[in-house]
């Protein structure tokens, strides 16, 4: 049934996009680019040698370098699904149905992004794109109208989740709806997933193409394959950083294949990490990493590449989301974004293009699955009382992880973040008339889109029992 909605909502979509397409076309890109985006796991956003890490990734920092790098990219959520889903659709996960992250147990059996959003991929297949999909999915790839294949993808290999060996069959790499190969071993993966895209983007199509391409690296076990094994050093430190080598590795792959066929000035490739880092990883010099509503939660790497379209050496620190990619690529790809429901991504072209160094976002707000925990604008951020109660299952302990702060709150905490990034002094004191207009912008969100015990006006169901408990 939800596949049947989900078709529906998009052929009414198509012809909508349709007959908007002439009345963009005039102000676009007169030939279509292609788009790869290349979405790291858990990849903090200290663990780059752009970002000021001293460990060296060369490909990664020379995308950086011959392109527009981000130095405050805030994802919707501190952990994978949401900020999948938030990406996927341009909408604050709570806006769209999917605030907790998935595990595969019988509690989210029929928990998946919704089939009434529309998704990335579906917008640019209305628009003549081929689309393909490779890595890891995690918004409920067993559930009816869930699957990669159902939300506009005409291609899939991947895992569904993240890896397991021992949880049914998260150790199982997919093409499109069959089983390709049952307990493979991780090592395998990344190595399989850019052999899989460096021959897409060999193939000779007259469509411009899609390519959402998944890493499971930096996300746990921290296995990188052979090659890569041993590389920084010994210890668990050194197998991360070798990690993240290996993630270095494949971009450059894959910006090579896109230079090698020809396509490079009309390729648009954006690379970004889901969240924060987790315990392995670094966020510096931000506090806080996944699991938590810190900048280090929420602050991502985020690199974007197109030869003679974005003028390269440019780093900005103008605010930007992961959901204007929604927005942008509708507008490269010269489309009107929906307009039946709220998109909260914002189109940034004019940002990347170097035709303005102004945020388009006046205002974001940091949820921790269902709870509102902060919201800021460019130079203030407002912290929010909250319980452990009020927590969603991954933030409920801190487990020994240093980087899980602030779990608890008895009173508002206000940060200057232009002066102090790393949310260490309190200034609300000093500041009480911004912490005021601040809280308004609060009191809308929350009654617009919900909170950990109220419902919004334009908040999707999730349809989960007891949502912050796992089980």
């Amino acid at each position: 049934m939800f596949t049947l909605i989900r078709k529906l909502i998009y052929s009414g979509f198509l012809l909508a996009s349709m007959a908007a397409v002439s009345q963009v076309v005039a102000e676009s890109p007169a030939q279509k680019p292609n788009i790869i985006l290349i979405f790291a796991d858990d990849v903090g956003f200290g663990d780059l040698g752009c970002y000021g890490s001293s460990l060296s990734t060369p490909e990664i920092d020379r995308l950086a370098r011959e392109g527009f790098r981000s130095t405050d990219c805030l994802v919707a959520a501190n952990v994978c699904g949401p900020s999948r889903a938030a990406m996927m659709t341009g909408r604050y996960p709570m806006r769209c149905g999917h605030p907790i992250s998935r595990h595969n147990t019988p509690k989210y059996a029929k928990y998946g992004i919704a089939a009434e959003e529309l998704t990335l991929a579906e917008l640019l297949k209305s628009a003549g794109y081929h689309t393909k999909m490779v890595g890891k999915w995690h918004l409920g790839f067993h559930v009816d109208g869930s699957h990669p294949l159902d939300a506009g993808f005409d291609e899939y290999l991947g895992l569904h989740s993240n890896y397991s060996d021992s949880h049914g069959d998260a150790d199982t790499l997919y093409r499109n709806r069959e089983v390709q190969e049952a307990k493979i071993k991780f090592e395998k993966v990344t190595t399989l997933y850019t052999d899989e895209v460096v021959d897409f983007i060999n193939e000779k199509r007259d469509e411009p193409f899609f390519i959402y391409f998944s890493h499971h690296i930096a996300h746990s076990p921290i296995l990188p394959s052979k090659p890569f094994q041993g590389t920084s050093g010994k210890g668990r430190a050194s197998a991360y950083a070798d990690f993240l080598l290996e993630l270095d590795h494949s971009v450059g792959r894959v910006r090579t294949a896109v230079q090698d066929a020809g396509l490079a000035d009309n390729t648009l490739v954006i690379f970004l990490s889901d969240n924060g880092p987790a315990k392995n990883g670094s966020a510096k010099p931000l506090s806080g990493g996944k699991y938590v509503t810190m900048e280090g939660g929420h602050r991502v790497p985020a690199i974007f590449y197109w030869p003679g379209r974005i003028p390269a050496g440019q780093v900005s620190g103008a605010m930007i989301t992961s959901m204007d990619l929604l927005p942008l690529f509708c507008h490269v790809a010269s489309i009107e974004p929906p307009s039946d429901r709220t998109i909260d991504g914002k189109n940034i072209i004019d940002l990347l293009t170097g035709k303005t160094n102004q945020s388009p976002h006046h205002y974001f707000y940091y949820y921790n699955g269902l709870n509102l925990q902060a919201v800021r604008n460019e130079r203030w951020k407002l912290h929010l009382p909250r319980t452990i109660a009020d927590q969603p299952y991954w933030a409920k302990k801190a487990g020994g992880n240093p980087k899980k702060k602030l779990l608890s709150l008895d009173q508002p905490l206000l940060f200057d973040l232009d002066h102090d990034v790393s949310e260490q002094k309190n200034v609300l004191s000093q500041h009480p008339e911004v912490a005021s207009k601040l809280m308004s912008q609060v009191e809308r969100i929350r009654a617009e889109i919900g909170d950990v015990n109220a419902t919004g006006s334009d908040q999707r169901p999730h349809g989960l029992i007891n949502p912050n408990s796992k089980d």
